[in-house]
């Protein structure tokens, strides 16, 4: 695996790069298969077509899997769940997530779970073994049509616009109509403290109202 994952010795350095395909479409698994047949320095040595077969694989694996190229959408489990289910077990693997939306709802948890790469599903033919050698390479790779920032965390977005965290957790709460007593109870503190909170998120994100403040902090992929 990359610089610090893979061995440094010769031998190793003449191993191709073992690949785990999770997704539950054959199809899918087939076309990776055949796309990544003509690289040498690339080898597809197992599939899983569920979460909870992924996690086995990698945890019981003889020779170490170096990247799972992971679909976004998994019958049997949330996908951040089973990024960090992955890392727990062996946190040497690169994960790269496939996805078909470049929007979808469910990229922004797992990039907070921590992958290295992620991939719309019709990029082109070059573009996947390229982004394997990268990831391997210590590098992360993410498609350019994605709409979000990868490289920042949820820590780094908040410090982008100046949020403290109750802040985030006031707009959040907003986003998902609450009205500023029921926040104040879900989360223990005085409707007065709801309302300075998100005030305050309010005027840090220029909005003028909750629906501005929903669609700003959306804007920013703070939700």
């Amino acid at each position: 695996m990359g610089a610090t994952n893979r061995a440094t010795t010769a031998d190793s350095a003449d191993q191709p790069i073992r690949v785990l395909v999770v997704d539950d479409h054959p199809i899918v698994t087939a076309g990776v298969r055949l796309l990544l047949d003509p690289h040498p320095d690339l080898e597809v040595v197992a599939t899983a077509c569920t979460g909870a077969e992924a996690v086995r694989w990698v945890s019981t694996a003889v020779a170490p899997i170096d990247v799972v190229l992971l679909d976004l959408r998994m019958p049997d489990t949330d996908p951040a769940e089973l990024v960090r289910a992955l890392r727990t077990r062996r946190p040497e693997p690169k994960i790269i997530v496939f996805t078909a939306h470049p929007q979808h709802t469910l990229l922004q948890p797992v990039l907070e779970a921590g992958i290295d790469g992620c991939l719309v599903k019709d990029s082109a033919t070059a573009d996947l073994p390229a982004a394997l050698r990268e990831v391997v390479a210590g590098r992360r790779v993410f498609d350019p049509r994605l709409g979000t920032r990868p490289d920042l965390t949820l820590r780094d977005r908040l410090a982008e616009y100046h949020l403290t965290r109750r802040e985030y957790e006031v707009i959040r709460l907003v986003a998902t109509g609450r009205t500023n007593p029921e926040i104040a109870v879900e989360m223990s503190v005085t409707r007065n403290t709801v309302k300075t909170y998100l005030q305050s998120a309010m005027h840090k994100l220029g909005a003028r109202n909750r629906v501005e403040v929903i669609t700003r902090a959306g804007e920013a992929s703070l939700l």
